[in-house]
């Protein structure tokens, strides 16, 4: 039974899908897609959109088959049961949402030091990072809801800025900036879109309120869908109008806060610091979405016998242990590690729990009552897709395969450690 007085519809959906997706993943990672892309970013941005309307499909089927909080957890569980691999991409999902973490922290620190004196911008970022990831924690060991109650406008006021943005701006473009002779080629046009795939992670998150909705057959594939091509369409938008108004070499030498400097073209400086206002609200946001998210999905992970038991144990109704690590982990990372690196992680690693979770879906296709072939298309999608990146992170920056090898052999050991821990795996086949 729900603990949820009110069963959620159709718009509520599509306010979570669309809400989780334009976190704050669009305002980090713009500069980064045009650095390879070019003129040719918009391209970039709906090859990605692909590859996650694909997926889609099988989140879809599985939600109304296996409606749970438990949400990808869920699936790769009934797909696969209880061992070494589903452990290992559970662990991963939860390192993953540590980067998107990270990917948000590092965005509110850069747009936030945008807005301060130059000589303050280096540490203004760090410190804004900082301030946002322990700030953000300390409501979550109270209450979330002073964040949480402002979240359906904080939505509502981004997707207006960026929809401003687009209106405006469109008057400005420069067709001859985003013309196929200024794309890059091949290889880098599919690297840039797949390098910002984790601006289209979040579509998930309806997955997780799968167990309250009115009528899931015919409300969540709806939901889904939507979600996900009114996304597409946005951040197509963003993109030709960014790449149409301002120079790639202006966009990629201010990447880390692209869309405040794509705006002045047509809006002015009024215009770089309501965009920078509206990543900023809209990073806070996301952080406090997907640390209480993260932290609560270790919590999931240790009861499955995945994770320490020790994470399993709650204060004050909150699994605090697993907030500290998650939260500690996000500061390290957002301080550390360039938004390339961390960009590249969190593409890669989500990459692979969408094609662990469409194989998932071929797999139980006739539970899910699915076309086996059409979630395997979305499984090749995503393989390919992550092959595309880490070949051109090969080929332009090796050293970051080292770290994108280390999360995964991570999540990999973490699994491993404790999957012979026979007391608590006989609980979770119980």
């Amino acid at each position: 039974m729900s603990s949820r007085s009110t069963k959620l519809g159709y718009r509520e959906l599509v306010a979570i899908g669309i809400g989780g997706m334009v976190g704050g993943g669009i305002f980090a990672v713009l500069g980064l897609a045009v650095q390879l892309a070019h003129g040719g970013t918009p391209v970039a941005f709906a090859i990605a959109g692909v590859v996650a309307l694909l997926t889609t499909y099988s989140y879809a089927r599985l939600s109304v088959t296996f409606p749970s909080q438990g949400g990808t957890v869920t699936f790769l569980d009934k797909a696969f049961g209880p061992g070494a691999i589903t452990g290992t991409l559970n662990v991963l999902l939860w390192l993953s949402y540590i980067i998107m973490l990270s990917l948000y922290a590092y965005a509110f620190g850069s747009y936030g030091a945008a807005l301060l004196p130059a000589s303050w911008e280096t540490i203004g970022r760090h410190l804004l990072i900082s301030l946002s990831v322990l700030g953000i924690t300390v409501l979550n060991l109270g209450s979330t809801a002073l964040i949480g109650r402002a979240e359906d406008w904080i939505v509502a006021i981004k997707i207006g800025i960026l929809t401003l943005f687009v209106l405006v701006g469109a008057w400005g473009v420069e067709s001859a900036r985003i013309a196929p002779a200024e794309w890059s080629g091949p290889v880098q046009l599919f690297a840039g879109g797949f390098i910002i795939f984790v601006a289209y992670e979040g579509f998930e998150l309806i997955a997780n309120a799968a167990d309250d909705v009115d009528d899931p057959q015919r409300t969540l594939p709806r939901a889904y869908y939507t979600a996900v091509v009114f996304v597409i369409v946005l951040y197509v938008a963003v993109a030709i109008v960014a790449v149409g108004n301002l120079s790639v070499d202006q966009i990629v030498n201010e990447r880390d806060f692209a869309l405040a400097a794509a705006a002045k073209p047509f809006l002015g400086e009024a215009g770089f610091t309501l965009i920078a206002v509206a990543a900023v609200l809209s990073t806070a946001s996301a952080i406090n979405a997907t640390l209480y998210g993260a932290a609560r999905l270790s919590y999931s992970i240790a009861v499955d016998g995945e994770l320490p038991a020790v994470l399993e144990k709650k204060i004050w109704n909150q699994p605090i242990l697993g907030l500290l690590i998650t939260a500690g982990a996000t500061l390290v990372i957002a301080n550390l590690v360039n938004l390339s690196s961390i960009s590249t992680m969190g593409s890669s690693g989500f990459l692979l729990i969408f094609a662990a979770t469409n194989l998932a879906n071929a797999r139980l296709a006739s539970k899910t009552g699915s076309r086996a072939w059409l979630s395997m298309v979305g499984m090749a999608a995503c393989v390919l897709a992550l092959i595309a990146l880490i070949g051109q992170t090969a080929r332009e920056a090796p050293g970051r395969l080292i770290i994108l090898v280390g999360m995964i052999a991570l999540a990999a050991a973490i699994e491993l450690s404790f999957q012979l821990t026979d007391h608590r795996r006989a609980r979770t086949s119980s």
